[in-house]
């Protein structure tokens, strides 16, 4: 397409030719008269800047699009960087988020989905690979603010309350940081030396950490800072009523885990029963097995309902991990289970059948959920909590004025990427807190949608695979499953993006305008010149990230 620039049609020359301007345009763009000339013009196009699809779901807040953009220019640190303005954990995030953007993504219409969690893995690694740092800028405010629990949203609230120029302490009650990234989700999905690398590089940013500290009760540590954010994660494994005998072997999921993490390996025997159909249930039973147990998971629903992710379950099958749906627990004792059959109802919820079978089994995993630990906030006055979480007000501030709260001790999603976000949100309102004013977010730009893109200007680019260990060599060890995409394929994937409702610099509305009415600023900016627009339209139709939108002429 060639850029050479034609001269303008001027305002005499349309008075004389009025004759042959309907039939020309016509020919070109099949619109109506009153579309096609330049007086007459109902319509006139604008650039606009559209929020990604992508963008809209990510729960931490990362601008997906644009650091993109950096790593498909090959620029990997300025990649890296605008992932770490909302996000301080790429390389960790890259293994265990369960990719929203990716679920959103205006790509998987034309082949598959832009592999933004590996692409973004890959930049994570390479990070603690070259060493890249992260400068505190601001100005030190002279304020101290606690955040109690080393989890994904502590972590993300010291991390962003830091470079605010706060000065943070973390307290933790366990040994280590990472909460429940570390005693809950296993080895073969987070390397251990990943998440110390990325939380070592927030501690050399001065946060200041202190393990095996329990915060007994949160009244007795507000007089000592400014702010108090508690991020406590959701560690207590919750308990269901089964029969069972005195020499039956019951723990749960969460504990087992923590015990493993901890050097610690229970007595389970051989034949292990994994009761629950959550990820955590997943992650207990592949554990076991890497143990040398032989696992069973039972779930009372079918493997279409159940709450693990479909990934998830599809490599524990893989991993020779049997599974009993329809099926309830109803007594354990030494050696063996009572179950009985369920059914689905007419909505879809399991009945009793009462048809019994016995299973042998060793030990019983309870994995049915978790709860957050309230101890430090049981006895304190103004905090509410409801049905096992602390309620707070819109800026994520609870009834005692100065304490916050966020992460699974709010209603949410509990996932690693929703704790991230809420750190980062609740650095925000807690910096506008401790500096006498309140935190406004800004007004989201309109959606991207699939239905604005012109997709034949993408060739079918199918995403790149990410290696993964096989199925029986995996079972018995706790190597790293998914392995990561190198450099090429990295660039390959960052290259996939359609930079929806994003002005990328293609050159199409310059080249296609049949009036020279585009005028190219500098590479990637243009402006219209209203002067020589006719609205037809031409340039909307043909932008490929659907950049332009046409508005009536009275807007």
């Amino acid at each position: 397409m060639t850029n050479t620039e034609i001269p303008p049609t001027t305002s005499s020359e349309v008075s004389t030719k009025q004759d042959d301007i309907p039939f020309a345009i016509s020919l070109a763009v099949g619109s109506s008269l009153a579309n096609e000339t330049g007086s007459w013009r109902t319509e006139r196009p604008i650039y606009v800047d559209l929020l990604p699809p992508c963008n809209a779901a990510c729960p931490a807040g990362e601008n997906i699009q644009q650091w993109l953009y950096h790593a498909e220019e090959g620029n990997y640190e300025a990649a890296w960087r605008e992932i770490m303005v909302n996000n301080p954990l790429p390389a960790t995030m890259g293994r265990v988020c369960y990719h929203p953007c990716q679920v959103a993504c205006n790509r998987a219409q034309v082949d598959e989905a832009v592999g933004i969690n590996a692409t973004e893995r890959f930049l994570g690694d390479k990070a603690l690979k070259e060493g890249w740092t992260v400068d505190v800028n601001a100005p030190e405010s002279g304020k101290t603010v606690l955040v109690v629990g080393a989890g994904p949203s502590g972590l993300s609230a010291a991390y962003h309350l830091r470079r605010l120029g706060h000065s943070v302490v973390v307290r933790d009650a366990g040994p280590l940081p990472g909460g429940m990234m570390r005693f809950g989700i296993p080895s073969y999905r987070l390397p251990r030396d990943i998440l110390d690398g990325e939380v070592q590089r927030i501690e050399d940013m001065g946060v200041k950490f202190e393990y095996n500290t329990k915060v007994d009760n949160v009244e007795d540590v507000i007089k000592d800072f400014d702010a108090v954010f508690l991020a406590v994660g959701a560690h207590i494994g919750k308990r269901a009523y089964i029969p069972a005998g005195e020499s039956a072997k019951i723990m749960d999921a969460v504990s087992l885990l923590s015990d493993i993490e901890t050097g610690e390996k229970p007595m389970l025997g051989r034949r292990v029963v994994v009761y629950g159909g959550g990820n955590t249930a997943i992650d207990a039973a592949r554990t076991v097995k890497r143990m040398g147990a032989e696992p069973i998971i039972v779930y009372r629903r079918t493997r279409d309902r159940m709450p693990a992710h479909d990934s998830e379950v599809t490599e524990a099958e893989e991993e020779g991990i049997m599974m009993r749906w329809l099926s309830t627990i109803k007594h354990v004792d030494s050696g063996t289970m009572k179950i009985e059959k369920m059914e689905l109802d007419d909505h879809g919820f399991p009945q009793p059948t009462g048809e019994y079978e016995e299973l042998g089994a060793d030990s019983l995993v309870m994995a049915l959920g978790q709860d957050a630990d309230l101890s430090l906030i049981e006895n304190a006055k103004g905090i509410d909590i409801d049905d096992g979480v602390v309620q707070v007000n819109s800026q994520m501030m609870t009834g005692i004025d100065g304490v916050f709260a966020g992460g699974d001790m709010v209603p949410s999603e509990r996932t690693v990427t929703v704790a991230i976000g809420h750190g980062k949100k609740a650095a925000r309102y807690i910096d506008a807190y401790l500096r006498g004013s309140q935190y406004q977010p800004s007004a989201k730009h309109p959606e991207a949608t699939f239905d604005r893109m012109t997709p034949w200007y993408y060739a079918d680019a199918p995403h790149q695979v990410r290696e993964r260990l096989e199925g029986a060599r995996r079972a018995s060890t706790f190597d790293e499953v998914v392995k990561g995409l190198d450099e090429e394929s990295a660039l390959f994937e960052a290259r996939r993006c359609m930079s929806c409702g994003n002005c990328f610099g293609c050159d199409n509305c310059f080249g296609v305008c049949p009036d020279n009415a585009v005028l190219k600023i500098q590479p990637g900016e243009y402006e219209f010149k209203y002067d020589y627009c006719k609205g037809c339209g031409i340039c909307a139709e043909e932008c490929p990230c659907g950049a332009i939108s046409m508005v009536p002429e009275d807007v």
